[in-house]
């Protein structure tokens, strides 16, 4: 029997945030017990909150790649994550992406249950990242990133983001591709947020179909709280699930075919408005007498 893709073209796929982090802009301690440590029950209940809202893949994330944010060694990033997701994995079916740049956090998360490697490098910040998903036989989502969360937006700039975005994505499928990672396994994700300006998260968000056609794999966008929708709207980080259901509606009336997102339940609902403006304008330019 052939393998059920992770990623599968007929449906939108909603990916779950779960970040054990104390740190990350949106939700960061918010799963830390009195010492600091990651509260694993509380994390495990709330992925399962995730999958009965309607997720179709838990996101675990151990270190922070908000705008600013330092590196984690990788031993605290494994401490944080591998208790998770095997608990995780005991408490559900779903798959489970361990959200990671490097290869081993991606190693002793793989072996702990996680099925998804989510890179948001690329495979740029470690390489060895794309051996370890080849060799456990993962799907991979390389994000595009240029430098590090520390200081990627300290002025970003691109002639013409699409091209750029589109070619540099390109070059780390091939990467990939090279390092085992079977093709079918590889999505790709623009970086909304990551080292972008305003005018770039928009032109990406309103291109994803674009993209998916010139890399030939499934597209997956984040613009759930970021900070390009506080800028556009005046809402704090806390109240921006309103702007982050509109835009993933967009993302996905404009042909993206995943949506990480905090909010799940929004996230489904956005997918199913943005899915049927996507079929009822495919209809229109058929007309009625195709």
């Amino acid at each position: 029997m052939a393998e059920t893709p992770i990623f599968p073209r007929e449906r939108v796929t909603i990916v779950g945030v779960l970040n054990a982090t104390p740190d990350s802009f949106s939700d960061g301690g918010r799963l830390l017990d009195a010492s600091g440590r990651v509260d694993v029950e509380a994390a495990v209940a709330h992925g399962l909150r995730l999958e009965r809202a309607g997720a179709h893949v838990i996101d675990v994330g151990g270190e922070s790649t908000r705008p600013g944010a330092a590196k984690v060694p990788a031993r605290e990033e494994i401490a944080r994550v591998v208790p998770l997701i095997e608990a995780l994995a005991k408490s559900t079916r779903l798959p489970i992406s361990i959200d990671t740049r490097k290869g081993e956090v991606a190693r002793a998360a793989l072996a702990a249950g996680a099925r998804v490697v989510n890179d948001v490098s690329g495979g740029c910040f470690d390489p060895d990242l794309l051996v370890a998903a080849a060799e456990a036989q993962a799907t991979l989502v390389l994000g595009h990133l240029r430098g590090v969360p520390a200081s990627m937006q300290e002025a970003p700039h691109f002639d013409d983001v699409l091209a750029e975005v589109a070619g540099e994505l390109a070059e780390r499928v091939a990467s990939a591709e090279r390092a085992g990672v079977r093709p079918e396994r590889i999505a790709v994700d623009p970086g909304i947020g990551f080292g972008k300006r305003l005018a770039d998260n928009l032109a990406l968000l309103a291109q994803p179909g674009w993209l998916a056609e010139q890399l030939g794999r499934p597209v997956l966008v984040g613009p759930s709280r970021k900070s390009f929708l506080g800028r556009l709207t005046g809402d704090p980080v806390d109240a921006r699930d309103l702007a982050s259901a509109a835009a993933c509606a967009v993302a996905v009336f404009a042909g993206a075919h995943a949506l990480r997102v905090h909010d799940v339940a929004a996230g489904v609902r956005a997918a199913a408005v943005g899915l049927a403006l996507r079929g009822a304008r495919r209809a229109a330019r058929r007309g009625p007498d195709a």
